[in-house]
């Protein structure tokens, strides 16, 4: 469910030309205004149009999974394959996000389920059967100018998208299973998320830990540290990685009844659980904001949706006999739908364009709403308006003069 990130995202929009003062003002919505901004109204009146501001956020967030993708060893040859490249304190320098103000303050590692049978110990490469590998980081913003500018002290939970053999089988696994009842809020054993996914974010191995067992025990530390100030959790990844963001930010108000809140960006993330998960995600709190390219067909799987309208028509003993089959998924949310076709050199591009993290990164820096999708088309119709204003104007002159 990704691709090899070889190059940093380049923006090709306004933002690196924006003024000092729109700059100045953006800032200063953010500060006032963080929690809508991390979703407390649900991004109300923020998407479309696109908010400067929120696409300001939701592009820095997209700068950390990036992080994520450049840290990672992808080199099959070297012995460092599916670790973290960097030391902890030089991850944000290498990845050019040293001037942040955000520290890593824990690696993570996620390790695959799946045994595969001790026959195929000599026959596959070393590479192929690695279980655990690095998967991204918790970063924590120190510096006191961009707390200022945040509004408050931001912790960000950042993931790849999948990159091992090992990662994709479980990606396969694409049934639903059932939550533990601790995780369930009201212990409902309909709740439901898929097998894969969850393997993931649950399996050891040796003395490593389960990615949730490091995410909690890690989180449970940046709580108590910072208990007395304002704070905000956000996890963000990309395919495999918004996935495990979203399982991530469930456990995380699950687990701590006085969390601060917690907020999910994700970019071509696929399905993760159920319509009961959808509910307990939105009973406790959790905010998510699902970046969606509709020509992605990996926002698309696993599985398939029902239709809630045509849910209440259908008869109640069918719609339970398919849910049961494991292959009913929700989508859940807030969702930011972008299009590869309405950018000209994005429109002719495969699986692999649509679904690259630059090509969401480029398509949120030049959103603009619904009606008027890219900034390049907004300049044309803001162009033409001026000009037919122009020729109005001059329509009234002439015909002042003939009078």
């Amino acid at each position: 469910m990704s691709f090899k990130i070889t190059n940093s995202w380049n923006p090709k929009g306004d933002i690196s030309g924006a003024s000092s003062q729109s700059i100045v003002s953006n800032s200063k919505k953010l500060r006032e205004k963080w929690t809508e901004f991390q979703g407390i109204k649900n991004w109300e009146g923020l998407l479309d149009p696109l908010d400067d501001a929120l696409r300001d956020e939701i592009l820095r967030y997209g700068e950390f999974v990036e992080a994520a993708y450049r840290s990672f060893d992808f080199d099959t040859s070297s012995p460092g394959y599916a670790t973290c490249r960097y030391p902890n304190v030089s991850v944000m320098t290498q990845c050019q996000l040293g001037k942040t103000g955000y520290k890593v303050t824990k690696n993570l590692h996620a390790t695959c389920g799946v045994q595969l049978p001790t026959w195929t110990e000599c026959r596959i490469p070393r590479w192929a059967s690695t279980r655990s590998s690095w998967i991204g980081y918790v970063a924590v913003c120190n510096d006191k100018d961009e707390i200022s500018r945040l509004g408050r002290r931001d912790v960000v939970i950042a993931f790849r998208g999948t990159a091992t053999s090992m990662e994709w089988l479980e990606n396969l696994r694409a049934t639903l299973t059932r939550l533990p009842t601790d995780m369930t809020p009201e212990h409902d054993s309909d709740t439901m998320v898929q097998s894969g996914f969850w393997s993931l974010y649950t399996s050891s191995m040796g003395h490593r830990p389960s990615l949730q067992d490091s995410i909690r025990n890690e989180i449970s530390k940046i709580l108590q540290k910072y208990a007395d100030e304002p704070l905000s959790i956000t996890v963000t990844g990309h395919s495999l990685g918004a996935a495990l963001a979203t399982l991530t930010a469930h456990d995380i108000t699950t687990t701590f009844k006085h969390s601060p809140l917690v907020t999910v960006v994700s970019f071509g993330g696929p399905r993760v659980g159920n319509k009961n998960f959808r509910s307990q995600l939105e009973k406790s709190g959790t905010k998510v904001l699902r970046i969606v390219n509709s020509d992605d067909p990996i926002t698309k799987v696993p599985g398939f949706v029902l239709d809630d309208n045509n849910a209440q028509v259908s008869l109640s003993w069918m719609q339970k006999m398919v849910e049961d089959t494991q292959w009913v998924y929700a989508e859940i949310g807030k969702e930011l739908r972008l299009s590869s076709k309405d950018c000209p050199h994005l429109s002719n591009g495969g699986v692999a364009t649509c679904h690259d993290l630059k090509t969401y990164l480029h398509l949120v820096d030049n959103f603009v709403s619904s009606n008027c999708p890219l900034r390049a088309t907004a300049k044309r119709v803001l162009n033409r308006d001026q000009e037919q204003k122009k020729q109005l104007l001059c329509g009234q002159s002439l015909g002042s003069l003939r009078v």
